[in-house]
């Protein structure tokens, strides 16, 4: 097991994406475009060996994330307790007579519980859930279920019209205006969370070209972009959403973006991930409205070394 952290680049993204190819569960959170948006903000870092690439954040104290890699091809079995503590050489981490893991995928979580010969504590960690959709129904919204949603949509769309454009390259200074406007008008200065968010979208979007099947969607109205939409394929069948933004004042601009966004770019997938609730009441209530018909869920898991 190496130990040679080192803070999340672009330039080790081919050997990123090459463990990422391998990994049995494809997570939003461990896509190379979440961790390098939010690299700054939790000081992410990675080291590579043969199999793996082991992930931790440094803010605002250290912790590790799950591995990636192929998971079933590692001999678990043979990383011992000396093993796992090397990996708290120059961390700082008092982990006493625990290493900790967060956001860690239910599949490995379970598998760790069978393979590994050191005690584990594994706890569900419900605001890191990443919330699954049928793509037909978010594109579709059918039925009385989401009669409401489809209302808000249909007056967009009767008012508005249907303008909606593929992002490419060119499109991205458009957008980073947008989201720029949207910062302002919900005064994100106020907010960490908001400006950490907005770092992580410009940083992104700056560097569109750097990252393999990102794609985006945008909505035009009254002659300007007035939404978009910014996510990435997640192997074969499921489509992920990284950011999602629309200008409130024109009416049933979200339900017409995530509509839209879910017909065109997700039309070959099966589901849609639009990400976790990180245990806020507001988003969740708001992703649970949408009738998800799964979770990735993901798991705290303490590995015991005592």
């Amino acid at each position: 097991m190496t130990t040679a952290f080192t803070p999340v680049s672009l330039e080790r993204r081919d050997d990123y994406y090459t463990r990422w190819a391998l990994t049995p569960v494809h997570s939003l959170d461990y896509t190379l475009a979440n961790l390098w948006g939010w690299q700054e903000y939790y000081g992410l870092e990675w080291c590579f060996d043969t199999d793996l690439c082991w992930l931790r954040q440094t803010r605002p104290l250290p912790v590790f994330w799950a591995p990636l890699g192929d998971w079933q091809a590692v001999d678990w079995g043979a990383l011992d307790r000396t093993a796992w503590r090397a990996m708290l050489a120059g961390t700082g981490i008092d982990a006493g007579n625990k290493l900790i893991f967060l956001r860690v995928p239910e599949e490995l979580a379970k598998l760790w519980q069978r393979v590994l010969p050191l005690g584990l504590d594994v706890v569900e960690d419900r605001g890191q859930w990443e919330y699954l959709y049928k793509q037909e129904e978010l594109a579709l919204l059918p039925g009385n279920r989401f009669h409401k949603k489809k209302n808000h949509y249909n007056r967009y769309k009767k008012k508005y019209g249907e303008d909606y454009h593929n992002l490419d390259n060119d499109m991205i200074e458009e957008v980073l205006i947008l989201q720029d406007n949207w910062c302002q008008l919900h005064e994100c200065h106020d907010s960490p969370s908001l400006v950490a968010e907005n770092k992580s979208i410009n940083r992104v979007l700056s560097h569109w070209n750097f990252f393999k099947g990102l794609c985006g969607g945008s909505l035009h109205a009254d002659g300007k972009m007035v939404a978009f939409s910014v996510g990435e394929r997640l192997g074969e069948q499921t489509l992920g959403v990284h950011y999602e933004k629309g200008l409130n004042c024109f009416m049933g601009v979200y339900q017409a973006i995530n509509g839209l966004f879910a017909q065109h770019a997700g039309a070959e997938c099966v589901l849609v991930n639009r990400a976790q609730d990180m245990n806020e009441e507001g988003l969740r209530q708001a992703k649970l409205s949408y009738l998800p018909t799964d979770f990735l869920r993901k798991y705290k898991v303490g590995i015991r070394l005592d």
